[in-house]
């Protein structure tokens, strides 16, 4: 006797499943939220991971060496680089921080002493909140605190710091078993595609990470020279401070050019507009010469769209959100072009390439 399904039971079944889907995105919803701050370490270990197995394979086809040995050595020659470096300009470097960290209040009020001979200058100024108002804000218990959590967060940041290095060697010194085991989480037909995918977003980051310290490196120095001929004081330091924020884009600039504006701005006004002059054009400089060239190897970024991940990543998580919001909106455009465009629209390069030419011709018949 052949039993008939009850209707009544599968409706109970999708039923069960939906709530099932439902209990696991939650969960895995609130696994995303708390662990947040561990999967930006990872990806950050990611990074630096591609950067040193990029460095690896270069240096493994001089040496000899096994990609392993060879981002073995890659590593420890950083290190060595990295502590001679700190060890040659971390006394001048320390001693232009404390000069810095000395003048800025007096340049800020020179600022402000300037612009309140205007009238819109004068109203700005009456909105900022005094000195003794500051102070009177601040007591003992929060400033103990601040401490606490300072010397707490840089601990924490040394920490990270080192946890960071240390997945990104081994990462890089074995990528294929670590790839080899996330695949295999998908089902068999898919595998060949994620593979060909992860390929795609590790070639993708590692021209982003090319052209990033081939970005910070030009910046850090044509600032660098620029301040030095304009006489302006700090200028390693403030050379320094514009590489290493520069890779923070849109923003990074423009915070690494205002102390050194403030600083210009001691002598008088005049060469503080030399140096934001000397910013604008080695941004632009950056911004002509050095991302288009890297940018025919890699995703291009809308910038609107970086700004917007840039704020969202900067107000849900913070400083690291905001670090790391191009390269991840970078794996996401990706993800974007290959999961969604090619694999669920069907969408092909070549399909897309051609319906832009169809446009273009039809928009150029109609303008003749």
């Amino acid at each position: 006797m052949i039993s008939l399904p009850n209707p009544n039971q599968k409706f109970v079944n999708r039923i069960l499943t939906a709530v099932a889907i439902f209990i696991a995105a939650i969960l895995l919803i609130l696994l995303f939220y708390y662990a947040i701050d561990v999967i930006l370490l990872l990806f950050a270990a990611v990074l630096l991971a591609i950067f040193l197995r990029g460095l690896g394979e270069w240096s493994s086809r001089y040496t000899k060496l096994s990609r392993g040995w060879s981002v073995l050595l890659v590593s420890t020659t950083l290190l060595i680089i990295l502590g001679g470096a700190v060890a040659l300009l971390a006394p001048s470097v320390a001693e232009q921080i404390k000069h810095l960290r000395d003048e800025l209040p007096k340049s800020a009020q020179n600022v402000s002493e300037y612009i309140s001979h205007f009238s819109w200058g004068k109203a700005v100024i009456d909105q900022l909140p005094g000195v003794d108002e500051i102070t009177n804000n601040i007591n003992t218990t929060s400033v103990l605190s601040s401490v606490g959590g300072f010397f707490s967060s840089t601990a924490g940041a040394v920490a990270n710091f080192f946890i960071v290095v240390l997945l990104a060697v081994y990462l890089a010194s074995e990528p294929e078993t670590y790839i080899h085991g996330f695949v295999k989480l998908f089902p068999v037909k898919r595998r060949a595609r994620v593979r060909e995918i992860l390929g795609e977003i590790g070639d993708t980051l590692s021209w982003w990470l090319i052209g990033k310290f081939g970005s910070m490196l030009v910046i850090g120095i044509m600032t660098w020279i620029g301040l030095y001929f304009l006489g302006v004081p700090l200028s390693l330091t403030l050379g320094l401070i514009a590489g290493l924020l520069s890779f923070i884009p849109n923003f990074g600039p423009i915070l690494s050019a205002i102390p050194a504006i403030l600083l210009a701005f001691i002598e008088s006004p005049m060469k503080a507009v030399y140096v934001l002059i000397l910013f604008i054009v080695v941004q632009l400089i950056e911004s002509n010469l050095i991302t288009p060239l890297i940018e025919r190897e890699t995703v291009e970024l809308p910038p609107a769209l970086t700004i917007i991940a840039q704020l969202a990543l900067g107000a849900l998580i913070g400083g690291l959100g905001l670090v790391l919001a191009t390269p991840l909106l970078a794996v996401i455009m990706v993800l974007v072009q290959m999961v969604y465009i090619q694999d669920v629209l069907g969408d092909s390069d070549t399909e897309v390439n051609e319906e832009n030419e169809d446009i273009r011709e039809e928009t150029d018949e109609k303008n003749h």
